[in-house]
């Protein structure tokens, strides 16, 4: 294959993973199951930093990152419509810099683990993925936000507030369909590289 054709596949790929990046958190903002939406953006995530690399990933979390911005801005996330009140500055940064840093550390990890078995490599992926989101997240509320967490746990422990109710479930639900969709990641990632030889 030609360096040319080569380039293009790559930017009709990430085009339509920045495509449904943005879809899937879209939708995943307005359909809440448990009464608060969780991230569905982060399985392409996980695509695109296996195909192309961290900074692939980056770009696609850093998208990622945007629209959940957007959607605080909006109101359409109430919580981080809180949050976009408080302190925009520090809001825009979190958004963007633990989208984009979940997206490069996914394929910094994918990378790593190049003599492994593709479905070990995808699944630390795929877990990877939501652990950084997350872990920023919880970072980024702890040092920026810090009074706003205190109020929202009202009066309760507020390691058990940030732990239980602020990411509890909403993180296992992320983990587990990241990892429930690796075996079709797999397949990708195998079609690609049938397709290239």
């Amino acid at each position: 294959m030609s360096n040319s054709t080569g380039n293009t596949r790559r930017l009709v790929g990430m085009s339509i993973l920045t495509a449904l990046v943005v879809v899937l958190q879209v939708v995943a903002t307005f359909i809440k199951p448990f009464g608060f939406s969780f991230t569905l953006a982060l399985t392409p995530i996980v695509v695109g930093a296996a195909l192309y690399g961290s900074k692939s990933g980056a770009w696609l979390g850093g998208v990622f990152g945007v629209v959940v911005l957007l959607m605080c801005i909006f109101g359409a996330d109430a919580g981080g419509a809180i949050l976009w009140n408080v302190n925009p500055a520090m809001t825009a940064v979190l958004c963007i810099v633990k989208g984009a840093a979940a997206g490069w550390v996914t394929g910094l990890v994918y990378n790593a683990l190049n003599k492994k078995k593709m479905t070990a490599r995808v699944i630390s992926a795929a877990i990877c993925t939501p652990i950084v989101n997350t872990g920023i997240f919880c970072l980024g509320m702890a040092l920026f936000f810090h009074d706003k967490l205190v109020e929202w746990a009202a009066g309760a422990n507020l390691v058990y507030f940030v732990f239980i109710g602020l990411i509890g479930l909403n993180f296992l639900i992320e983990m587990v369909v990241n990892v429930a969709l690796s075996p079709i990641i797999v397949r990708i990632i195998d079609a690609r590289g049938k397709e290239i030889a």
